[in-house]
């Protein structure tokens, strides 16, 4: 596989070269790694109604991608290997609703506790402010899912909003919205409400920080 399989463009920030990762734009093409990712119940363990079960739900994640990629030049990226190219995970920061990028990552169980999560999102980040340093980053997590919390922390993001998460099946699940900034009451008016909205569920309302 070369550099850009799976990408809608090439050049940066379509792929990157980290310390240890390479990184590349999610597209149609990884779909299949993609598929085998989200549906395992280990990287669902604070969301299990999350994972997927048919494939056409990764294929539509992967979609949602692409057209960020497209609509604003940066988007969430598959981490490989670069050497064997397996997928360890995906993320990055992807645009949302237009006032925000939404700061991602979902590691294989292999690929947990070992800085990755910390390399991506400094690269993720880095790019964000590059391609649009008026957005805010934010990041949305469950509040029981206390090593995201631990991790956005360590980002230098800070709390911003809690609530309810009305797309949980758990009613009594609550959700927080952390960002890199203060935002307005109208950026998290429309922050909260992607959560209602089917085009981003998937890939910017959902559970966006994961171990």
């Amino acid at each position: 596989m070369n550099e850009q399989q799976g990408t809608d463009a090439v050049g940066p920030p379509w792929v990157v070269r980290t310390e240890r990762l390479l990184l590349s734009a999610v597209g149609q093409g990884d779909v299949d790694d993609l598929f085998a990712l989200n549906t395992d119940p280990a990287v669902w363990w604070h969301f299990p109604s999350g994972r997927h079960v048919e494939r056409s739900q990764t294929e539509e994640f992967a979609g949602v991608c692409a057209s960020g990629w497209r609509r604003d030049g940066l988007g969430y990226w598959t981490l490989r290997d670069p050497g064997s190219r397996i997928l360890l995970g995906v993320g990055g920061c992807l645009g949302v609703r237009e006032v925000a990028w939404n700061l991602y990552y979902r590691l294989r169980p292999a690929s947990q506790g070992q800085g990755y999560a910390t390399e991506l999102v400094r690269a993720a980040r880095d790019w964000a402010a590059r391609v649009d340093a008026a957005r805010p980053v934010v990041a949305s997590l469950l509040e029981h899912n206390v090593r995201s919390r631990a991790v956005v922390e360590r980002a230098g993001l800070t709390q911003v909003w809690r609530g309810p998460d009305r797309r949980n099946p758990d009613p009594s699940a609550v959700r927080l919205i952390f960002a890199d900034r203060g935002v307005s009451d109208e950026v998290l008016a429309r922050l909260v409400g992607g959560q209602d909205d089917p085009d981003e569920r998937e890939a910017a309302a959902g559970p966006t920080v994961e171990p």
